[in-house]
């Protein structure tokens, strides 16, 4: 007998059904990306800082990572069209509060709270995608998912940075948080045809173990994210300390769930894969690249430079682009070379990252923008050769028996390893930046984005390594 159930009989989502699925993968991936062109006139509208504005970013992939196994666990034991309904309602009234927000902190608790809702969504919509489709249905799905993540990506800068320039009813950067709520009535309506399924040897949820891995990464990322805000007094390294206390407790539970016969949040017992763990450790630094990458862009083309946000996101429209184009092609060139093009997309996503700094410290004028396009064309490329097929060979990296705890585990590495990256730019970008002049915030996007390459070359390295022991 199948480990899944559908609760009634049907076809594999067509029309309306699949439109909500793609939609609820969009939107998610959607509002990562568009809070870094909306980010400059967030900050001058409610006052709010350079580690406020960090957490607007981070808060919502930190709550998304941390979410996303429970949230995977959740659909399957009570159903996945019912808990990525209960997500995408949560996402819209989340969205909502995040346009109504009159503070940075209503607006950091409005993101938190978004992030944890697409933690809910995400996951039912790759597991629906599974287990409704056949093996021909199923590379269509997701051959089509890719890409609608793919344009939610360049939508995000393009299209959100047009919605802040436009200014609809005066709204602003309010707008692109208050469209989700006609997209959510959509989604909501459109999902309500999907097939209901849920798995038969679905576990209950590790709620202790959630907590404590929650607990743990907000006692690292605070922190990490207010400490240069408040001077780094005493209290902020209480919280690390407290947060490595958490860690040790965490660690603790989840052997003796597991030992006890229990479904653990995550299973410990991959990360006594070196390969695995170091495999890990490669997803969460590249990731960590990526949305800090944008948050420092926006701050320098658009508050150091002067660009409108829609033109910040159609100079960066073209990187989007080579993106996409080196994601479509990554498979069939790894097939051809083999996984040692992973380092090799590493390296030359280091490159663009360090001719991107290189053009940007001798621009003097928003005029002269425009040079930095084959850079970012080179960063793009790089890093969907990377991004890419990165995921399928870490997987790869474990039995199949423990493919599904792996490729949880490994999601949320993406998400968790973007907000450590976003708290650790942030720090620099900061204590580097200057005056309210273009020249200090080319100073500190070269300084902080140091970090960016430096983890790259050390992703290279590891592959690398990786890659002979596998061969």
């Amino acid at each position: 007998m199948s480990s899944d159930l559908l609760l009634t009989s049907a076809s594999p989502p067509r029309g309306r059904a699949q439109f909500a699925l793609l939609l609820g993968g969009f939107i998610t991936i959607f509002d990562l990306f568009v809070v870094n062109v909306a980010i400059p006139a967030i900050r001058t509208d409610l006052n709010a800082s350079l580690s406020d504005i960090a957490f607007v970013v981070a808060g919502y992939e930190l709550s998304f990572g941390v979410l996303l196994i429970a949230g995977s666990r959740l659909g399957d034991r009570y159903g996945r069209r019912k808990v990525f309904m209960l997500g995408m309602l949560g996402f819209t009234l989340a969205s909502i509060l995040c346009g109504l927000a009159t503070s940075a902190s209503m607006l950091i608790l409005a993101r938190l709270v978004q992030g944890a809702a697409a933690g809910m969504l995400f996951p039912q919509v790759y597991t629906m995608l599974r287990v409704l489709y056949d093996e021909y249905g199923r590379r269509r799905a997701f051959g089509l998912l890719g890409m609608t993540l793919g344009l939610a990506a360049i939508a995000g800068q393009v299209l959100g940075g047009w919605i802040v320039t436009a200014d609809f009813a005066g709204l602003g950067w309010r707008s692109v948080f208050l469209i989700n709520l006609p997209v959510g009535v959509i989604g909501l309506a459109c999902a309500a045809t999907i097939v209901e399924t849920f798995s038969e040897d679905s576990s209950r949820i590790d709620k202790l173990g959630t907590l404590l891995a929650s607990g743990t990464l907000l006692l690292v990322l605070f922190p990490l994210l207010e400490g240069a805000k408040f001077g780094w007094p005493l209290w902020i390294w209480a919280c690390f300390m407290a947060a490595i206390l958490l860690a040790v407790l965490f660690a603790a539970w989840e052997r003796k769930l597991r030992e006890a016969g229990g479904a653990p949040a995550v299973d410990l017992e991959l990360f006594s894969n070196p390969a695995f763990s170091a495999g890990s450790l490669v997803v969460l630094l590249v990731y960590s690249t990526s949305t800090s990458f944008f948050l420092c862009f926006a701050l320098l083309v658009q508050t150091g430079f002067g660009l409108s946000a829609f033109d910040a996101g159609t100079l960066f429209a073209p990187a989007s682009v080579a993106f996409v184009a080196a994601s479509l092609i990554a498979p069939r060139l790894v097939a051809k070379f083999g996984d040692r093009l992973l380092a090799v997309g590493a390296l030359i996503y280091a490159l663009g990252t360090g001719w991107v700094i290189a053009i940007a410290v001798s621009l003097t004028s928003a005029d002269e923008a425009h040079r930095l396009l084959p850079a970012l064309i080179v960063f793009g490329f790089g890093q969907g050769l990377s991004m890419t097929p990165l995921l399928n060979f870490v997987s790869g990296l474990v039995p199949a028996r423990q493919a599904g705890m792996a490729g949880g585990i490994i999601s949320t590495m993406q998400q968790i390893g973007g907000a450590f990256g976003v708290a650790l730019v942030s720090i620099l970008f900061g204590e580097l930046l200057g005056g309210g002049e273009a020249s200090g915030y080319t100073a500190a996007f070269a300084g902080a984005l140091a970090y960016n390459i430096v983890a790259l070359v050390i992703v290279a390295g590891v592959l690398i390594s990786l890659t002979r022991r596998a061969n």
